[in-house]
């Protein structure tokens, strides 16, 4: 069957395959259902977060206006990936156009970066709360807050838009096989048969650059956090200062130790096998995104009160 797709794809030359899991494809309809699952998890746990800051007036904070442009980049993160992962992995839909694939790789990367934006402009939400409390409403007023949206929004346009032209200026001759579930920069164009160099260096350098950039940012303004922290009064006021920044720490932790993890274990661990790092890949763009809304609904009170009472029988009589 290789050799029939190797032949089709000499003569459509807008076609490539994505082939799911190298080494995996027997398992890939029950691989699909964990996915599936989780995907479930992220779609609704993010629809509910931002049905409630949307229609709760006592949400209209800075904190979760941040928060409802998180769970968007979530939703565009796994919705880019997640149903073309499952329509390979059960339907065998494993085609996929150069346009479609241009789209889904911008998807998958703006959003990652921008992902990363709003994790930053959130750490420094949460510094101003705990650093200048009185001031907290006039740093960040809604004028404010917009600007700030529209500047990392822009920023991660700007960062991942090159990516689009670096790829398509190059020729793309005989082998369109993509050994994975999605594309992305770097993978489609390792399949070119021209010199990559450049892709190559701005694919791995300007993300990298950005996201370090914003790992510094955060672990600066959370080093001011836990300094200020320490210097207050009352023990019941450090815990409350504390409990505010948790849930936030937690999904820090959570989007940027697999990041890390990954982009290492590409760099170095050339003996760690493909199939671990496709694997590892898919479950980065589900799984962070399942999870936020649900760290955030148990750790914010505001937000887990909202909650319950909009699944209470009390609210729905």
């Amino acid at each position: 069957s290789t050799m029939v797709i190797f032949n089709l794809s000499s003569f459509n030359p807008d076609i490539f395959i994505l082939v799911g899991i190298p080494g995996l494809e027997q398992f890939h309809i029950w691989i699909g259902i964990p996915f599936c699952i989780i995907y479930l998890v992220a779609v609704v746990g993010n629809s509910i977060l931002l049905y409630l800051i949307i229609v709760e007036r006592s949400l209209h904070e800075s904190m979760f206006f941040f928060l409802s442009l998180l769970a968007s980049t979530d939703l565009v993160l796994s919705t880019a990936g997640v149903p073309k992962t499952l329509s390979i992995f059960w339907l065998g839909a494993r085609e996929i156009t150069f346009t479609g694939c241009l789209t889904q790789m911008f998807f998958l990367h703006y959003s990652f970066v921008l992902d990363s934006a709003i994790l930053l402009a959130m750490a420094f939400d949460r510094y101003v709360a705990i650093c200048s409390p009185l001031r907290y409403t006039t740093i960040l007023s809604p004028r404010a807050i917009m600007k700030i949206i529209v500047g990392i929004c822009f920023r991660s346009f700007c960062i991942i838009l090159p990516d689009v032209f670096l790829l398509k200026r190059l020729p793309f001759c005989q082998k369109r096989i993509i050994p994975h579930t999605y594309c992305e920069h770097i993978g489609v164009a390792r399949l070119s048969c021209a010199d990559i160099s450049i892709n190559i260096w701005y694919g791995f350098a300007v993300p990298i650059m950005t996201v370090i950039s914003d790992v510094i940012l955060i672990a600066v303004s959370y080093t001011l956090i836990l300094h200020a922290v320490f210097h207050l009064p009352s023990h019941a006021a450090r815990q409350k200062a504390l409990g505010t920044c948790g849930s936030h720490v937690c999904v820090i932790l959570m989007f940027y130790t697999p990041a890390f993890f990954s982009i290492l274990a590409h760099r170095f661990g050339h003996n760690v096998p493909r199939t671990f790092h496709i694997m590892f890949a898919n479950l980065y763009i589900v799984i962070p995104p399942a999870l936020n809304p649900i760290v955030y609904g148990i750790k914010t009170k505001q937000i887990r009160d909202k909650v319950i009472i909009l699944f209470s029988p009390k609210a729905i009589q």
